[in-house]
């Protein structure tokens, strides 16, 4: 047994332990999955022992594994506190869903320079459902999106401020005979099976909003597709599919795909700051200052005459915060 272990280790092994996933935790931790795994394997050296048995199917803890989860969490827990005792905090974890969207990226940009002595550090968890449990177990602090799609069990645990009402937009395969066109009307979409993330157990929010607008008006949701974790991999799904995609306004370009707005209405998807009950961390404030203050200057909350959102989401996001 060494006489001394590096917290980052420690991490490395928890936030694996925690997903068992390592693209996930690579994901979670910002980090290159290569990096990750090499800190695991280190640790694993140090310990003289196997932590987790990885196939190409799966990750799984050893008994070993299962037994040193507990003792890794108090150790970063009280690392954690000694930081905060001498003015040090902890990093505040912030969730932007995924590295392509920008609403969350831009807030934390400049949440950034409000708070220049704080660390915010980008996770990204793919759907508020996904990120909502992670908050509630203190592994996250904050994340973006539709909390009115959230189950009341987890928004009772969680408070949320009003950011964007963000325009939706459709993904269409660049031969599409609706890809010439600079908008879409939703009717123009009636008898196509439109890929909303319906089957992700971590985006469930986004397809009762798809569900909600595609209701009575003929537009199918695509049936579940192959979790795909990351944008490439996202990207290589949905080239093979060659479905429509539900998306927003912002959303990066894909190969051999136009992004089009949708219009008739305009559909609208309800983003707000989440976090959970009694946050307490100097970079909060900041990140809150900067989400009020963007959308003051962008206009994000100015919600567009004839704008759409489903009904639940209209006590959501008049919220006063």
């Amino acid at each position: 047994m060494p006489a001394y272990l590096d917290p980052r280790l420690l991490r490395a092994f928890v936030t694996v332990a925690e997903e068992l996933h390592f693209t996930r935790a690579a994901a979670r931790l910002y980090v290159a999955q290569q990096a990750l795994s090499r800190d695991v394997r280190r640790l694993e050296r140090e310990l003289g022992a196997e932590l987790f048995v990885r196939t190409t199917r799966q990750v799984t803890l050893t008994a070993d594994g299962a037994r040193l989860v507990p003792h890794a969490r108090r150790v970063l827990a009280a690392q954690d506190d000694l930081l905060a005792a001498f003015g040090q905090a902890r990093p505040l974890l912030v969730d932007l869903n995924s590295p392509g969207l920008v609403t969350g990226r831009r807030v934390l940009h400049r949440a950034r320079e409000l708070a220049p002595d704080c660390e915010l550090m980008a996770r990204y968890e793919s759907g508020l459902t996904g990120a909502a449990a992670e908050l509630l177990a203190g592994r996250l602090d904050v994340s973006f999106g539709r909390f009115a799609g959230l189950e009341p069990a987890l928004r009772a645990g969680l408070e949320q401020q009003p950011v964007r009402y963000e325009p939706m937009a459709v993904v269409l395969p660049d031969d599409h005979p609706l890809a010439d066109r600079e908008t879409v009307p939703l009717a123009a979409l009636a008898g196509e099976a439109v890929y909303a993330g319906a089957g992700n157990p971590r985006t469930p929010e986004w397809t009762g909003l798809a569900r909600d607008l595609f209701e009575g008006r003929g537009i199918r949701i695509a049936p579940p597709l192959p979790l795909a974790v990351g944008d490439e991999e996202f990207e290589r799904i949905m080239a093979k599919t060659r479905n429509p995609i539900l998306a927003v306004v912002d959303f990066p370009a894909m190969p051999r795909t136009v992004l089009r707005p949708l219009i008739d209405p305009v559909p609208l998807s309800p983003v707000s700051l989440v976090w959970r009950k009694g946050l307490v961390h100097p970079g909060f404030g900041a990140l809150r200052r900067a989400a009020t203050e963007i959308a003051l200057a962008e206009k994000w909350l100015q919600r567009p005459t004839g704008g759409w959102i489903p009904a639940s989401d209209e006590n959501v996001m008049t919220a006063d915060n």
